[in-house]
């Protein structure tokens, strides 16, 4: 709208921003001094500039405000109207965000600053000189104004705080206000949340502008913004303060720094909001939840169950229930129809199924008719697996789907797999013994098998750094391990000898799981991202970005369209594997998350985190309905029962716990208008879930598994402390 951008460059000149106006005329190519009618005309790249300068003052200054057009919220990035809101109240930060604007790119008309900041450039941000003396005022005064509100209203105030005190911080380190800064971090650190504790110690170190620009946790905070979920009334409340108090350093903060994502309503209570927040950059936006998700399972491909001599006399009294498909989801079993809420059957490529993982999937369904239905009334028995001795450090745990071998990742850099069954571990022949089988005969698989290798236990050498994750292919030819060394590797089961280490992180590896369906798998690490892999092929399929610290943990959907990643940022995301987007960011947990669990409906996902809670999330609504208190220590594992009646969680502080997810799940509040506030109520008291509490000796838990028949077993390392 060129009448618009005129008048704009009118104001400024009349404001004496001339070095403002500049900027502005080289970005929308305004060429000539007549700043009459007859000004040259605009480019074609301004509608988004244009677009920036023409919201009339007091229009959208809220980015996530329920009232503005799609494009205002298209990006957390996005230099909205804000800074419009600014220019027309005549304010002097103004060339400061025409600066931010010149670094942008126009995206069909809306101004999307690029994602990869330049350090120097985020950091200018902070140039915004206010009196550095009145910083402390400022704050104590808007902290008085809050907790003197309403109560209503205090809750959801209360959550700038923290964010406030972390940019008013870093603007007085940036701008070498340094006794200042001092001074108002010793005065108001006290006040923020116990879960921001290990945030604020790595900010207390950070005393001069030199420490800003390689800290990277500081150019996170920066570059995304902290948003917080407040009702339209707690808003203009504190907009009203704000603008009567003319504090323009805390509303250009709350302008520049945060997403505030308003919604109509009652505002959320103070238990409502606890449960939500903890992350290090806020709560998700409602946007980020409201991607379709296909959480359904696969249709099981379909061929007959042959039936052995044995198996006729025992289980056909009963009605033959092999011959049914026994669906991991205990409703869906029934039916051989399509789930509605599964993915198209070839969205993504899967591996064809082979003769030998058709035979064990016929031995999957023998030993699921002889499945133990799990509930209240009958809990699982536990068999678990102390490493006793293991002075290497026991880092890692994973057992084959079957239970017939476990692994174990240790300290020493070694991978170390045992047979738990009275089979013993072999090794193929040598190639010179294999050209003597005779290949035709039956029992060939048996034959390349050399029995002078026969041992319960195999080591595997090969990482140079501690090994941080293992994992087992569903046919049980190939293991995964991640290590310390930044490379993730695959092990032969056949040969017991590395076959392919993948390179694509340059820092430590934490994690890494095989899809259910084999081939892919997924890696994650110290460089925040996450990666997918095929088997054969040496480079990631798809980079997962957006966590801002590193990814600790990862998990495949059940249907292998989807995967789920929890990071040391306190946030849990899902990722679509088909285009690598995000379809959903869960905030909750004030710790790193350190285990995930799909339901096997592929409904629910069930995260555990060094805050010793258990959150159940539902992935279809992108909300949380469950919080399971009980364990006092990091949880390290979580797994549902093959039917999905029981949740299993193991921890540092030496326990199982096992839950009731049937009744945790049922009467579930997912209404629309939880759906569209995000208002969850969760039950005061997790302890009517609480099924069970089982202690070790001394063995922290790292690990568990459900049998095909529901026996549950759990490893841990004994530790003499």
């Amino acid at each position: 709208d060129r009448q618009t951008l005129v008048a704009v460059l009118q104001f400024l000149r009349r404001s004496n921003l001339r070095e403002s106006e500049e900027i502005l005329r080289r970005e929308a190519r305004l060429l000539g001094d007549d700043l009459g009618g007859n000004v040259a005309t605009v480019a074609t790249s301004s509608p988004g500039v244009a677009a920036v300068a023409a919201v009339p003052p007091g229009k959208g200054e809220t980015r996530g405000d329920c009232g503005a057009g799609p494009s205002s919220r298209r990006e957390s990035r996005e230099v909205g109207s804000p800074c419009a809101a600014r220019c027309l109240g005549g304010s002097p930060f103004l060339s400061e965000q025409l600066l931010l604007l010149t670094g942008a790119v126009a995206v069909g008309g809306a101004v999307v600053v690029e994602d990869q900041p330049d350090v120097s450039a985020v950091l200018s941000a902070y140039n915004q000189q206010g009196d550095p003396t009145l910083y402390e005022e400022y704050y104590s005064g808007l902290k008085h104004f809050i907790e003197c509100s309403l109560d209503c209203h205090r809750a959801e105030l209360s959550q700038l705080f923290y964010p406030l005190f972390v940019h008013m911080y870093l603007e007085l380190v940036y701008n070498q206000h340094e006794s200042e800064a001092k001074s108002f971090f010793e005065r108001f650190h006290g006040d923020q949340e116990c879960y921001y504790q290990d945030d604020l110690r790595v900010l207390s170190s950070l005393t001069k502008k030199e420490h800003m620009k390689g800290n990277e946790t500081m150019l996170d905070f920066r570059t995304s913004k902290f948003v917080l979920r407040i009702s339209r009334d707690s808003y203009q409340l504190l907009k009203r303060h704000l603008q009567e108090k003319q504090n323009n350093q805390i509303w250009n903060i709350v302008q520049e720094h945060l997403y505030i994502d308003i919604f109509d309503g009652m505002p959320r209570s103070k238990q409502q909001i606890d449960a939500m927040v903890g992350s290090l950059a806020g709560e998700a936006k409602r946007e980020a939840n409201k991607a379709k998700v296909f959480f359904g399972l696969l249709k099981e491909p379909e061929f007959d169950v042959p039936l052995d001599d044995e198996d006729e006399e025992g289980e056909n009294e009963e009605g033959k229930p092999k011959k049914k498909k026994p669906k991991k989801d205990n409703v869906g079993s029934k039916s051989k129809k399509q789930d509605p809420n599964a993915p198209p059957q070839n969205r993504i490529p899967l591996p064809e199924l082979k003769d030998s993982d058709k035979l064990d999937k016929v031995m999957n369904m023998k030993e699921a008719a002889r499945r133990v239905r799990l509930g209240p009334e009958c809990l699982p028995s536990i068999c678990f697996y102390t490493f006793l001795n293991a002075y290497q450090g026991l880092t890692a745990v994973d057992i084959t789907d079957d239970s017939s071998m476990i692994v174990g990742g240790f300290a020493d850099s070694t991978v170390r797999v045992w047979s738990v069954t009275p089979k013993k571990l072999r090794s193929v022949k040598t190639a010179a013994d294999l050209s003597l089988i005779d290949k035709e005969s039956d029992d060939v698989l048996e034959r390349i098998m050399d029995e002078k290798t026969a041992s319960e236990l195999k080591i595997l050498y090969g990482h140079s750094g501690p090994v941080y994750g293992t994992s087992f292919s569903p046919d049980r030819n190939y293991l995964l391990s991640c290590s310390e060394d930044g490379t993730v590797r695959l092990w032969s089961l056949q040969t017991f000898t590395c076959l392919v280490g993948y390179k694509g992180h340059n820092y430590p590896v934490w994690d890494t799981q095989f899809s259910p369906y084999g081939y892919y798998f997924v890696s994650g690490g110290h460089d925040r991202v996450a990666r997918l892999w095929a088997t054969d092929h040496y480079q990631p399929l798809r980079i997962f970005a957006g966590h801002l610290a590193d990814v600790t943990c990862t998990r495949f959907h059940p249907n292998s369209n989807y995967i789920a990643t929890g990071s040391a940022d306190r946030t849990i995301r899902l990722w679509d594997v088909l285009n690598g987007n995000c379809v959903r960011i869960f905030t909750g947990h004030k710790g790193p998350i350190h285990s995930l669990a799909f339901s096997p409906n592929g409904r629910f996902l069930a995260t555990g985190a060094t805050d010793g809670r258990v959150l159940l999330w539902d992935i279809g609504h992108g909300l949380m309905v469950g919080e399971l208190k009980g364990h006092t220590d990091t949880v390290y594992a979580l797994r549902f029962s093959r039917d999905g009646e029981i949740l299993a969680s193991g921890s540092m502080d030496n326990t199982v716990r096992l839950w009731d997810a049937v009744k945790a799940f049922e009467d579930l509040e997912t209404d629309d208008f939880t759906t569209a506030t995000g208002h969850i109520n969760l039950p005061e008291n997790s302890q009517d879930l609480l099924l069970g509490t089982y202690m070790t000796k001394s063995t922290p838990v790292i690990h568990l598994h459900f049998t095909r028949r529901n026996l549950l077993l759990a490893a841990g390392a004994y530790s003499s402390q």
